[in-house]
């Protein structure tokens, strides 16, 4: 990826459901030297994010699912000339003509260290769920480029987290949430300061 960080950046953010990560991606970068827009992009007219959206005053676009596999949506996305799309709690599999054009520029966050636990239906609580019915002594994230497959896109960055019984999924999430909350938002930085590593 090479973004020339000296001009403006855009920057659409893919969001599904309460945009925790979203707003916690855009308040890291308030304040910085980068001149990033932001434009949040959801496919549920009632999520959360959307509140986000008027909170951070940041615009959104909503759209029909039945869209997204068109020519319509990548000619929305066209017109915004996104520098960098961010997948972030979003769960529609992205389709194949936009990851054609914008090749090693659609990142998304992963709740486990990939290649386990991922794939289809592998998302939020049913990872953390498989990790802890196979009693697994770590878990973590990934951060990865999106290509046609689930989840098998190279990865850019993984941090571990070692596992301590007895524990519950939903104090394994909770764990793994701070790890996406703190290293997220730097991983992106470092993509837009990248010198170009495609």
């Amino acid at each position: 990826m090479n973004i020339n960080s000296n001009k403006k950046v855009n920057i659409l953010i893919f969001a599904s459901g309460n945009g925790s990560n979203a707003e916690n991606i855009i308040r890291y970068f308030r304040g910085k030297s980068i001149d990033i827009k932001w434009t949040i992009i959801t496919n549920n007219s009632k999520a959360g994010v959307i509140e986000r959206c008027a909170r951070l005053d940041v615009p959104f676009l909503v759209f029909e699912k039945d869209d997204f596999y068109k020519s319509i949506f990548l000619n929305k996305i066209d017109l915004i000339k996104p520098s960098l799309i961010i997948l972030a709690g979003f769960l529609l599999k992205i389709p194949e003509n936009l990851i054609n054009e914008y090749n090693n520029k659609i990142i998304n966050i992963h709740p486990s260290l990939l290649p386990k636990y991922g794939g289809k239906g592998m998302y939020g609580i049913n990872v953390h769920n498989e990790v802890i019915k196979n009693k697994e002594t770590e878990s973590g994230i990934s951060i990865h480029y999106v290509n046609k497959h689930y989840d098998e896109g190279k990865i850019i960055f993984q941090k571990n987290l070692e596992i301590t019984y007895p524990i519950t999924a939903l104090d394994l999430s909770k764990k793994i949430r701070e790890l996406e909350m703190k290293f997220f938002p730097k991983v992106i930085e470092q993509l837009i300061n990248s010198e170009g590593n495609d």
